[in-house]
Parts: C-alpha cells; structure tokens; sequence
C-alpha cells in the first residue's frame, strides 16, 4: 500500500462529548490526521476539548497536528466528518422514542454540514447507529458508499476480546464477526469464527457451537456489554473512540481494510434498504463492497430479523422532507 505522506488529512467531529472527546484523543494518540477541528452546540466545550488536546501535543507520538475548536463551515474542505453528537436515552424512554428524537438531531447536523459544501466522507456514530445512518444518507444525499456508520465495529472488537480471553490467546489472532444491528438484535456469525486460522469447533473441540453454554455466555455478555458499562461508569466512550480512530486510518489511508461497518444492503442475504452491520471493505472512497459470507440457515434467520426490526424504526422516524 502506498499513500502521499505530503497529503493533508482534516477530519471534524460534530460532538465533543465522551465519545467526541475519546476520538479526538486517540487521533491524537495515534497521530493518524493532520488536521483536527471539534464542532459542538457548547462552543466553550469545544474550545476547551481542544486547548487541553494541544497542550499534549509535546508528548504526542507522531509529528504535530493543528487542532482548534470551529464551526459547521469547516466541513466544506474536511476528508472525514464523524457524527457523535446526539441526545442519551432518558428513563422510561423507549428506543423508538430515543431514535425519533435524534433523528431530529441528526437531520439539522447533516443539513448544516451539506450546507459548508462538504463532498467528503461521512461517519456516524450516534445511536441507534444504523438508523440514524439511513437518516443521515437521505439528508445528505450523498453516494451510498461515502455514508458510513460505526455499525458492528466495537461489538466485534467486544467479541474478539472475549473469545481471546477464553482460548487465552492474541485477540489479533481472533476472526470473528457480529453482524446486523449494533443493539439487541445483533448475531454471532460463529460458522466464520476461526482462532489463528482453525475453526472453533476444531480449536475448542466442541461439537455445536451456538448450543454450547461458554460460547452463549460469551455472545450474551457481547451483546449486553454497553450495559454491563453503563452501570458501572454511567457510559461507553473508550472502546468506541478507538474503534472510530481505526475507521479513521482505514479511510484515510486507502487502506482497502475489512471491519464491520454500518452500510447501505441492497439485496445481499435477500436483504433491502436498510443499515446494517456487515463486513465492509473500506478505503478512501468509502464502502468499496461488502462481503456477502456464507451464512448458514440459522444466522441467515437472525440477520433477516434483524434487517426487519431495524426497517421498522427507520421508517418510523425518517424524516418528512
């Protein structure tokens, strides 16, 4: 692979809450841009995000990279716009309720961020993710391959890490995927699991898989482990902060890289016009292809349940234009 190391690489954030803030950090951290600016309706919020990320700069691992707080008009030169921004579920709210509200959200941020003349790529973060991703395609009216969401990205790093504490080997040396809706809804895709190339069933010894009760137990605690977070810290910023700074890399540096992004399925598993997560190639243009694995009868069920729930609510809350 080879790139222009004399190319400016700008990236905003729409959002400088814990999950802005924990991306802008590990950007920095990695030193994958050049150019950083911090977008949020808190304007003082921002600024403070950003004087106290360059006051790190001497500390930095790469070189220095020019970091300030600004405004929606910045968009218009920008690679790479990520969306955090957007409300928390309240109590006694529903996820309809949540998706509705920040679909409202979400259409003005998209408005204001076409409106600067943006022609990059657009990265959403905000939940529920693959919603709020349609949301932002139809707003936007960009291509479908420039509208990304973080889609399944951290639950298949949650998936990796914990299947790599289990066989106590590099989760680097785990493949593995969850796939679908990064919520409730989202599956195993255990068939494709494989620990340094051997598949599970060979590796564990183990004769059914997704009957096992160690394996169920490690999906369960994949799926529920926002919430196992949330009640012990109040939210998830880290795991999903470094997750958007690997998507980051990935697009900028034409990297041609597979991760489990949120994209646009148009008739793959018999699946249409919805957002789901899914194993994507993912370079500068954005979704190059998405990888259509050879699920079996099981997993196809449950990623076509999945497709349907998550068709549901974006119809419910898209939009009116």
């Amino acid at each position: 692979m080879t790139f222009d190391q004399s190319k400016t690489r700008k990236v905003v954030i729409i959002g400088t809450g814990f999950v802005g803030a924990s991306y802008a950090y590990s950007l920095v951290n990695q030193g994958i841009v050049n150019e950083l600016v911090l977008v949020d309706l808190n304007k003082e919020r921002a600024e403070g995000e950003a004087r106290d990320l360059n006051h790190g700069m001497p500390f930095a691992f790469a070189s220095p990279m020019k970091i300030r707080s600004g405004d929606y008009d910045e968009c218009k030169n920008a690679d790479l716009v990520v969306i955090t921004a957007g409300a928390n579920q309240a109590p006694g709210e529903t996820r309809l309720d949540l998706a509705a509200k920040n679909a409202k959200i979400m259409k003005g941020i998209v408005t204001s961020i076409m409106d600067s003349g943006f022609k990059g790529i657009l990265l959403v973060a905000t939940n529920p993710v693959d919603v709020l991703t349609h949301v932002a395609l139809e707003v936007s009216n960009l291509p479908k391959e420039r509208v990304i969401g973080s889609g399944t990205i951290l639950d298949t790093a949650r998936f990796r890490y914990l299947l790599s504490e289990y066989y106590q080997v590099d989760s680097r040396n785990v493949h593995a995927y969850i796939i679908g809706e990064h919520g409730d809804s989202e599956l195993p895709v255990w068939s494709h699991v494989q620990i340094g190339g051997v598949p599970i069933e060979k590796y564990g010894k183990i004769t059914d898989v997704e009957k096992d009760p160690d394996m169920i137990n490690i999906y369960e605690n994949v799926r529920d482990a926002a919430y196992h977070i949330i009640e012990r810290k109040g939210a998830t910023y880290y795991g999903i902060g470094l997750g958007l700074a690997r998507l980051t890399k990935a697009i900028l540096y034409n990297e041609n890289a597979i991760v489990t992004v949120s994209a646009l399925f148009e008739g793959e598993y018999g699946i249409d016009n919805v957002y789901l997560g899914i194993p994507a190639v993912v370079n500068e243009y954005g979704v190059r292809e998405k990888l259509e694995l050879d699920l079996n009868e099981n997993e196809l069920k449950k990623l076509r349940e999945s497709a349907a729930i998550l068709k549901e609510m974006t119809e419910n809350v898209m939009p009116k234009s």
